[in-house]
C-alpha cells in the first residue's frame, strides 16, 4: 500500500518561476510569460487541495500546447531547472513502490494527476512520485471513479499513511488457505476506508498480492517446519520479522502479511503444533 513520502525539497512554485526564467530568451518565452500568473495560481490550488482531482480543475485552454509542457518532462537538459528533481526521482533510492508497497526499486515516475490531462503539472514536484511498472500500467490516466470520487491515495499529502492502512485476513484451511482478503484497517474513518478500497481496486492489488501471499505463506510453513526440527518456537520469530519489515515501511507487503499472522492466534497454534503439509 501507499507509503507516506516527505514533500519534495524543491518548492513547486519556485521551480515554475525558474522554468519561466529559463525560457526567457527561447522560442517559447512569450507563451510561458503570458501564462505564468495563471500557471502559478493553478499550482497553488493543487497544493491547497492536496492534488485531489475532485477539486483541482483542468485547464482546457492549454491542451493545444501540451507538447510545450511535456517537453519540460521528456527532454530536460542538465542546465534546466527541472533536471535535478527529475534525476533525483529516477535515482531509485526507494527499495519498494510507494504506491503499492511491493518490494523492489520502482522504475518509473508517476504523475499523480496525469500529464496528458494536466500538462501544466508535468514537472510540478508535488505531482511526481516513484512508481513500479505494475502500478503505472494499472493506474493509467484514471483519477476519478464513476461517482466522481478520487481513486488513488497521494503519497505526499495523505497524512494517515504514516500508519498501516491495510489489513490482511488469511483464509482457511491453514495447510492450504483457499483465499485471503485485503481490507482497510479497522477504525479508519469511513471516507478514508472507501478511498483505501478504491486504491486497492484501482491498482489491482488483490490479484497482484495473491502471488506474493502464496509464496510468503509457503515460506512461513517451511520456517515453521524448520523451527520444530530445531526445537524452537516459531511464535518467537514472528515479532522479529515484524520489526524488520516495519522499519522499512508500515504498508510494505511483508509487514501487512506478518501483522496478520501475529494477530491470528489459531494460525500461530497451527504453525506450532498443526499438521504441516508434506513436501514443503
Amino acid at each position: 500500500m501507499v507509503t507516506k513520502l516527505p514533500l519534495p525539497e524543491t518548492c513547486s512554485l519556485d521551480l515554475m518561476d525558474a522554468i519561466v526564467e529559463d525560457r526567457a530568451n527561447g522560442p517559447n518565452a512569450n507563451y510561458f510569460n503570458g501564462i505564468s500568473a495563471e500557471w502559478r495560481s493553478r499550482i497553488e490550488t493543487y497544493i491547497a487541495e492536496h492534488g485531489n482531482p475532485e477539486s483541482v480543475p483542468n485547464w482546457p485552454t492549454i491542451h493545444g500546447h501540451r507538447t510545450r509542457f511535456h517537453t519540460l518532462y521528456n527532454t530536460p537538459k542538465e542546465h534546466h531547472s527541472q533536471y535535478p528533481i527529475l534525476k533525483s526521482l529516477r535515482d531509485r533510492r526507494y527499495q519498494f513502490c510507494p504506491s503499492c508497497g511491493e518490494e523492489g526499486s520502482p522504475s518509473t515516475i508517476d504523475h499523480y494527476l496525469p500529464k496528458e490531462n494536466y500538462p501544466h503539472f508535468s514537472v510540478t514536484p508535488v505531482n511526481l512520485t516513484p512508481m513500479c511498472d505494475a502500478c503505472q500500467t494499472a493506474k493509467g490516466q484514471e483519477t476519478l471513479d464513476e461517482s466522481g470520487h478520487r481513486i488513488f491515495l497521494h503519497p505526499y499529502f495523505d497524512e494517515f499513511l504514516n500508519s498501516q492502512v491495510v489489513r490482511l485476513t488469511i483464509g482457511r484451511p491453514f495447510n492450504a488457505p483457499e483465499d485471503f482478503a485485503l481490507e482497510p484497517v479497522e477504525g479508519l474513518d469511513p471516507d478514508l476506508a472507501d478511498l483505501v478500497r478504491r486504491h486497492i481496486r484501482g491498482l489491482h492489488m488483490d490479484e497482484r498480492y495473491g502471488a506474493f501471499f502464496r509464496d510468503e505463506y509457503m515460506r512461513l510453513l517451511r520456517l515453521s517446519q524448520e523451527a520444530r526440527h530445531l526445537g524452537l518456537d516459531i511464535a518467537e520469530d514472528i515479532p522479529i520479522f515484524l520489526r524488520l519489515y516495519r522499519k522499512k515501511a508500515v504498508n510494505l507487503w511483508p509487514n501487512i502479511f506478518y501483522t496478520a499472522v501475529a494477530a491470528d492466534e489459531d494460525l500461530i497454534e497451527y504453525l506450532r503444533n498443526g499438521d504441516l503439509p508434506e513436501n514443503l
